[in-house]
């Protein structure tokens, strides 16, 4: 007896099954069909799941299949699928928004629509597969895409597929099983202590220049120290607190729809800012108390004192908004305008092309090679994790040997001169070269 004649005689004797057990039939179409109660559905009524093949094993397999993802809690919400487009814009419009702050929604933004959408969009999200994503992975490699670039598309993409995972429109996060291209995490050179103290003594010439002694010191964020007011420093204490956060801005058109100007927001003769120009520090980590070294102290005492003769040079033009490091007429300072006075300090003291951020690498490795605890280094540092102390953790030989030079003076050179050799090393870091 053939398998269709087996099943049609099977079919006529098939009896209903108890509410809640899946049934496996052959229908009329000529076709086999199974039906798995998975859950429950938002009205309330039972969510029953419906599959068909051509042959009673094959439809027998897709319902254990279905059977399997209920009893794992894996089985997608019913209704119209996702593709990867349209839960894409969703999140980056609706979801995202609500836990991150602008800086963040920037990246996510340039990752899901110049990147994601257009290599994947078209995709059904619950039958997306790891090899769909290694291969856009590729194509973009092959395209000369750096692996940084694409690293940080992998992240934005696993997060947004996280979320769909945690509503229940996806079984589980193909992208955590994707491989993303190796990546060689550049490895930072901090500055050396006699590169720090080239860059204090150059900066002492110059405006604002405790603006570069916290950065070197201290490690705070550029816009960590763009966000500084006198009220958060104690001075007498001893104690900054890191609250907020400068903003690089971001621009829409103000020309309008009827005369526009052809450029980019950011150029637009008549551009609107869409960004506050300061907001809360990004975590809960970088809300902190930072003790201030007694040079660091000194230094910003005779920053006052300028501030103030600037204050009063200015007279009505001088706006006071209470910024630590502000222009001559007391507005914030831009994180383009330190930026650029950045790249200025180091041609003057002759000190390497570096990153404002390697400042911070710097500062942050002088405390972990000098065996301050990890933890009080990730307060200090505004670290919500202690893997951003493995990263920070710049072992060069540089700052090894500039500290094993010191160590040597130290232990090694006669009592005489011991005092005077400990006191140069404890200060090395913040003390100008004289």
């Amino acid at each position: 007896m053939s398998d269709e004649n087996e099943s049609k005689d099977s079919s006529k004797k098939r009896t209903r099954q108890p509410n809640g057990r899946s049934s496996i039939y052959f229908g009329k179409d000529g076709k086999w069909h199974g039906r798995v109660t998975v859950g429950i559905r938002d009205d309330g009524r039972p969510d029953r799941r419906h599959v068909e093949r051509k042959t009673r094993a094959e439809v027998a397999s897709a319902v254990r299949e279905l059977e399997k993802q209920r009893d794992a809690q894996t089985v997608r919400k019913p209704g119209k699928p996702w593709t990867v487009k349209t839960w894409l814009t969703h999140w980056v419009e609706n979801i995202a928004p609500l836990g991150v702050n602008e800086n963040t929604m920037v990246g996510y933004g340039v990752a899901v629509r110049k990147h994601l959408i257009p290599g994947l969009g078209a995709h059904r999200l619950d039958r997306l597969k790891p090899e769909h994503i290694e291969t856009f992975y590729g194509n973009m490699k092959d395209a000369g895409r750096k692996p940084a670039t694409i690293h940080q598309i992998h992240r934005t993409f696993r997060v947004a597929l996280n979320e769909a995972v945690r509503r229940g429109h996806l079984g589980q996060n193909p992208v955590k099983l994707a491989k993303a291209p190796r990546l060689r995490e550049q490895e930072v050179e901090p500055f050396t202590v006699d590169e720090v103290q080239r860059l204090l003594a150059t900066a002492d010439k110059r405006r604002n220049s405790a603006r570069w002694a916290v950065a070197l010191a201290l490690g705070l964020r550029q816009g960590e120290a763009l966000g500084l007011k006198w009220l958060d420093v104690d001075l007498d204490r001893g104690v900054l607190m890191v609250r907020r956060s400068r903003r690089r801005p971001q621009y829409a058109h103000g020309c309008g729809d009827t005369d526009p100007c052809g450029r980019k927001a950011g150029y637009c003769p008549q551009r609107q800012r869409t960004n506050p120009e300061v907001a809360d520090t990004k975590s809960r980590a970088g809300r902190r108390a930072v003790g201030l070294p007694p040079q660091l102290v000194d230094l910003l005492r005779e920053h006052r004192t300028k501030q103030d003769a600037e204050r009063g040079a200015a007279g009505d033009k001088w706006t006071d908004e209470g910024w630590l490091f502000a222009t001559e007429t007391g507005r914030g300072t831009s994180p383009r305008t330190d930026y650029d006075d950045w790249k200025e300090l180091l041609q003057a003291a002759k000190v390497r092309d570096a990153r404002l951020h390697d400042a911070r690498h710097t500062a942050a490795t002088v405390l972990l090679i000098l065996g301050v605890a990890e933890r009080a280094v990730m307060g200090l540092m505004g670290w919500s994790s202690t893997a951003m102390a493995a990263r920070y953790q710049h072992m060069v030989d540089t700052v090894r040997n500039d500290i094993a030079r010191q160590v040597d003076g130290l232990i090694w050179k006669p009592s005489g001169d011991r005092l005077d050799d400990g006191d140069d090393g404890a200060a090395g870091v913040l003390v100008p070269a004289s």
